[in-house]
């Protein structure tokens, strides 16, 4: 019973900093760039769940770090169904917990309810999950990488294609073409020595009524 008065007692703090932050403005950046002639040592590519862990943690470990994503209002965005942790996303999320990822600590911020699943089986499929606040998630996401995250710039554009170069290291001989950067819808080159693509599920996304096929993504957006 202890532990279920200390879960609740959790849940009821939780939702006393989601009742105190909900209105709360998202967080301007300051280091958005239009253009960029600068190199970079890692571009992701993509502003979902993977994009944001893959950059926050490229800037952690020093490395100078760029973020391309189509709108900035849509960095961290969740599904409809906004939920983490159960039997199958809760290894995954300690595994991104135990190497300081960000989601976790976003969950304790903008969780509204909480549960253990499968209580009735035995403890080896037991599964605390979070339901979340999509709004609180994505301003909490934003406030982390845009005010809390040195080595990382944010640039709003789209990414065409993948810019290929022979490799020049003797190192990389039986290697045809290496990646060394992005190019953009403008036609605008950004060089880096590394490239992440986390461009999601909308990659090329369609929508087929019929014979009517139109281009897009989630609701109100450019597929990736």
């Amino acid at each position: 019973m202890s532990s279920l008065k200390q879960l609740h007692r959790y849940s009821w703090c939780i939702a006393q900093f989601y009742k105190n932050n909900r209105n709360r403005p998202i967080a301007s950046y300051r280091r958005i760039s239009s253009t960029s002639h600068d190199t970079y040592d890692v571009i992701v590519v993509g502003g979902g769940h993977a994009g944001t862990e893959a950059c926050s943690s490229a800037a952690r470990m020093g490395s100078k770090t760029l973020l391309i994503t189509h709108k900035l209002e849509t960095i961290g965005e969740m599904s409809c169904n906004p939920a983490f942790g159960g039997i199958g996303k809760g290894h995954l999320m300690r595994e991104i917990d135990a190497l300081d990822g960000v989601c976790c600590r976003i969950c304790d911020k903008s969780g509204i309810q909480y549960k253990v699943l499968n209580t009735r089986k035995g403890p080896a499929v037991w599964g605390p999950r979070a339901q979340i606040d999509r709004q609180l998630y994505k301003q909490n996401v934003q406030d982390e990488l845009f005010n809390h995250t040195p080595n990382l710039e944010v640039m709003v554009a789209s990414v065409e294609d993948l810019l290929m170069e022979q490799p020049t290291d003797p190192m990389h001989d039986c290697v045809l073409q290496q990646c060394v950067g992005v190019v953009l819808n403008n036609g605008q080159t950004v060089r880096s020595r590394s490239v992440i693509l986390t461009t999601g599920t909308f990659l090329k996304g369609q929508i087929n009524i019929g014979l009517d096929v139109r281009p897009a993504g989630r609701i109100g957006d450019e597929p990736a």
